[in-house]
């Protein structure tokens, strides 16, 4: 079952960092949109909205492949440093936002090492006339190195199955979606609402407050995983008392029976001994009879 706070905390984190996605993808839509005649307005929706959807299937993709190598990690006990490992990708994307450490960038120059073989594939699609080329290139540049990409990703990874890290990676990418759209059509007017300092600082402290909530829970989970083993540990301890209670009850129980054996018993010992003893003396007075009765 789906998480319906992970899924929605995904979405809003791509909503509220839809500046750094103007940044990166801006350029982009405003080329595609450059492309098609600007009497052609119902085409170059299409065309925008196919190259979205792209872009979101590969960001789909990528949370079913983190998902499947996070399902193997947390089976070997990794659950709990990849909920730490998210909280700390999500608290460097909102200083990203914020312009105070851009360290996150270091991340995005190793993704460049893939991006590298991954970009050329796209240079065979221009120019983007059609719905087909669009929906492709969007799958391509999907890939782009992005460190909010690999903070969600990150956080998609801390979900119990690969197809809800699937899940949750397409709300972020639908979370990043209307000012992605936006940017093809209002680029700039959207890009100086979002480069307002007031409005960067509170889109980053969202951001850094979901990335130490994150971290907090991971660390309460452990907690609590550790608290359950201990139990789990004791439970055969106390499965021995109870043993041991039982046994000590059914001697309890057995002592009267015994009791009451060994007194019938001894009884009936007393009662062969006297029935001997009777026996005995009538054979006795027997003989003495007869011996008197020749006499």
């Amino acid at each position: 079952m789906i998480d319906l706070s992970i899924f929605l905390s995904l979405y809003a984190l791509g909503l509220v960092s839809s500046m750094h996605c103007l940044g990166m993808c801006g350029g982009i839509m405003g080329a595609l949109t450059m492309a098609i005649p600007a009497e052609a307005t119902s085409k170059r929706w299409f065309i925008l909205i196919a190259y979205n959807l792209g872009r979101i299937l590969s960001y789909g993709l990528m949370g079913l492949l983190a998902g499947v190598f996070a399902e193997q990690f947390s089976a070997m006990g990794g659950g709990t440093f990849l909920r730490i490992l998210a909280g700390i990708l999500l608290i460097s994307m909102g200083l990203y936002l914020a312009d105070w450490w851009r360290g996150l960038t270091k991340l995005e120059t190793l993704g460049r090492y893939l991006w590298v073989y991954i970009q050329p594939l796209g240079k065979h699609l221009m120019p983007v006339n059609n719905i087909p080329k669009a929906l492709v290139l969007g799958a391509i540049w999907g890939w782009l190195p992005c460190g909010l990409v690999y903070a969600a990703l990150a956080m998609a990874m801390t979900q119990p199955a690969p197809i809800m890290a699937a899940s949750v990676m397409l709300a972020f990418g639908l979370g990043t979606l209307p000012a992605v759209l936006a940017a093809g059509a209002v680029a700039q007017q959207l890009a100086n609402i979002l480069r307002q300092r007031p409005v960067r600082m509170a889109l980053a402290l969202i951001i850094i407050v979901f990335g130490v909530w994150t971290i907090w829970g991971g660390l309460g989970h452990s907690h609590q995983h550790h608290q359950h083993e201990q139990q789990h540990t004791q439970q055969p301890v106390d499965g021995a008392d109870h043993s041991a209670m039982d046994h000590s009850a059914m001697q309890h129980m057995a002592e009267p029976v015994l009791e009451r054996q060994r007194t019938d018993a001894d009884i009936n010992k007393k009662e062969n001994k006297s029935s001997s003893a009777s026996s005995s003396l009538a054979t006795d007075e027997s003989a003495s009879h007869v011996h008197h009765h020749k006499k």
